[in-house]
């Protein structure tokens, strides 16, 4: 598949995302060669990619929310800033360092193994790591500052085991004062 067909085929889909599937087409990807494409920024939520061969392929800060990537090859793909949540990537393979972690009050997505995803906020690594406590407030509240201690155990489990703010250890306080 040439750059013009594929952008053919996400301006289509778009136009069936933005009209609630009244008008265009979804984007029917299932099988495509899409090695090394440039998706960077696509709005491919809901999309069939269904065993597409994406290794190489820039997919930063692509939408595939709701995407159909089961047996998709993501290997060397970059994912960072992807949205991943609500996709199907059952025997998709991935990229080295990258998880989508379900059953928490957040949804978690690790990326390349240099951005999490943690709920609507995405940052890099060692900006998790480096968050006041005020940032963190921001963010969610009391419930943004009880998660983020299990934040960072989760990416010391699966990156290895990196710095965490004094503030981390400090007894508990009203989000006011943090904040």
């Amino acid at each position: 598949m040439n750059a013009t067909e594929l952008r053919k085929i996400i301006d289509e889909h778009k136009v069936w995302v933005t009209s609630l599937r009244e008008s265009g087409s979804r984007a029917d990807l299932r099988d495509a060669d899409l090695r090394g494409a440039d998706l960077c920024d696509a709005d491919l939520c809901d999309a069939d990619l269904c065993d597409a061969d994406l290794r190489g392929a820039d997919l930063c800060g692509a939408n595939l929310r709701g995407a159909d990537l089961c047996g998709a090859n993501l290997r060397g793909a970059d994912l960072r800033g992807a949205d991943l949540r609500g996709a199907d990537l059952r025997d998709a393979n991935l990229p080295d360092h990258t998880f989508v972690i379900m059953g928490g009050p957040y949804y978690l997505q690790i990326s390349n193994g240099e951005y999490v995803r943690a709920g609507c906020q995405n940052h890099t690594v060692e900006q998790w790591r480096k968050f006041t406590k005020r940032e963190i407030a921001e963010m969610d509240g009391k419930k943004a500052l009880k998660f983020y201690p299990r934040l960072l155990e989760i990416i010391d489990f699966y990156l290895g085991a990196g710095e965490h703010p004094d503030w981390v250890n400090e007894p508990e306080t009203d989000t006011e004062e943090a904040a």
